[in-house]
């Protein structure tokens, strides 16, 4: 069986271990950079690195990596977790992967794939305001989601427990805006130059 994807103006098939592979190595660069950056509270790379799968494997391959990156952080997390956050924040999470592959989808159907690096276009920016954007409406979407879930689960009304979290929840959302802005077109270019030059090999 082969899975079929367009990238650009080229057609580039995709067998299964050749997907499965991208997820593994994308899931371990969660978890590994979670783990480098646990001292920065809701500071993080992976929503950026999930999206980025989604955008450009497509939201089923987005949301696995965003699932297996909770299952692992979630459970060996040394502040600890309940299984109903684990489960919100695997949903919560995938929640990067599935927008990321609409965004990416709709962009091979409008342009070119990847987005223009060159600094001297107004595309670039314009394509970097929309990264950021996608990512803190993402972060936002999951906060609230999350926030929802874990009221419930601790018997916590909703106003009080996004009140007694508003702060880090700020900081969740100015900083993926952040790291999507400057670094979502960087890191779809760089994956999209490795992938292209294995398939010319």
């Amino acid at each position: 069986m082969i899975i079929g994807d367009n990238i650009g103006d080229k057609n580039i098939s995709f067998l299964p271990t050749r997907t499965v592979s991208f997820i593994g190595v994308m899931t371990a660069l969660c978890i590994s950079t979670n783990y480098l950056m646990i001292g920065l509270v809701n500071v993080k790379l992976m929503d950026l690195l999930v999206f980025v799968s989604g955008y450009i494997m497509g939201a089923s391959v987005g949301a696995s990596v965003g699932v297996l990156t909770w299952l692992v952080y979630g459970t060996l997390n040394p502040f600890g977790f309940n299984i109903p956050t684990l489960i919100a924040t695997c949903v919560g999470e995938s929640f990067y992967g599935i927008i990321g592959g609409l965004l990416g989808k709709s962009q091979r159907k409008k342009s070119s794939f990847p987005p223009s690096m060159s600094l001297t276009e107004k595309s670039f920016w314009k394509t970097n305001i929309k990264f950021g954007i996608a990512g803190f409406i993402s972060t936002f979407t999951y906060d609230m989601f999350t926030n929802l879930i874990t009221s419930l689960v601790f018997d916590i009304p909703l106003i009080l427990y996004i009140a007694m979290g508003i702060v880090f929840t700020t900081i969740h959302e100015i900083s993926n805006f952040l790291f999507f802005f400057f670094g979502c077109n960087i890191l779809v270019n760089a994956i999209m130059k490795i992938m292209l030059r294995e398939v010319k090999d």
